[in-house]
């Protein structure tokens, strides 16, 4: 073999090997991708690796009637969170415009429409507090917990399968577009894909009601800019009354109208 021929040939056994190597690594970072677990793994890290963050929201809440009927009912808001023990939520929606205030010590619920607020002492930060408030129906906050320091953990705590539906787009944003089932929830997420990996839309359904009802939240303009402190103060308005945090006043508080038939509520 001369010469030439040598480097010819070792030309091209170095491109073959070359493209293998592309190759290799193009589908190391598409199982990545499809890993659905890496990727709302990726999600948590980056919101809780964020000291302040803000966004606005949409949300439906479907509802369904004896009849087999869905009702929606539709909300928007925004949300602003410093951490680890600041957060401010506002939602206004047909039937009640709420807002939560939490300074790291007390948390304040006002809502509008009932001309009311409840306040309650809760110290150890934003987790501790949303977790406290879980239990309280009209004063929960559906998809807090993508805000936990440990969500990942929380969401996945229940999820007997998971899935990389693929690619979708909200807002005009690419996503990934994932899938968990739980025994009692279904759920499906929308995540950011790039450097920026907040979620844009998600969908819980409640599989334990007839019907499947569904919560959707989709989040937009999402920002990590500083927050004043002087944000997270409640200022009750003149004409609030402060009423207990069992008081039949707190139905006021919630996204679904008073009235609604029993057992029909996601």
């Amino acid at each position: 073999m001369t010469q030439g021929s040598h480097l010819r040939t070792m030309i091209r056994v170095s491109a073959a090997t070359a493209a293998i190597a592309i190759l290799s690594l193009a589908a190391s970072e598409k199982a990545r991708a499809d890993d659905p677990a890496k990727v709302l793994k990726a999600m948590s890290d980056y919101l809780a690796g964020q000291k302040s963050l803000s966004a606005k929201f949409d949300s439906d809440v479907e509802v369904v009637t004896p009849e087999l009927q869905k009702i929606q009912f539709t909300s928007s808001g925004e949300m602003k969170m410093n951490r680890p023990d600041k957060l401010r939520v506002r939602r206004t929606g047909g039937y009640a415009e709420v807002e939560l205030v939490y300074d790291g010590k007390t948390v304040s619920l006002y809502g509008n429409n009932a001309k009311a607020y409840v306040q309650a002492d809760i110290a150890g930060g934003t987790d501790k507090m949303i977790d406290t408030l879980h239990g309280h129906s009209s004063a929960g906050l559906p998809g807090a917990d993508l805000l936990l320091s440990n969500s990942y953990d929380e969401l996945m705590a229940n999820v007997i399968q998971g899935s990389h539906i693929g690619q979708g787009v909200v807002d005009g944003v690419e996503c990934e577009h994932l899938a968990f089932r739980g025994p009692d929830t279904d759920w499906q997420i929308w995540i950011e894909t790039g450097a920026k990996p907040v979620p844009r839309k998600y969908v819980i359904t409640s599989k334990t009601v007839t019907g499947a009802p569904q919560y959707t939240l989709r989040i937009r303009d999402w920002k990590t800019d500083a927050i004043a402190e002087a944000d997270f103060t409640f200022k009750p308005p003149a004409d609030a009354t402060k009423v207990a945090l069992d008081s039949t006043a707190m139905v006021e508080f919630d996204e679904i109208p008073p009235g609604t038939p029993a057992g029909a509520k996601k």
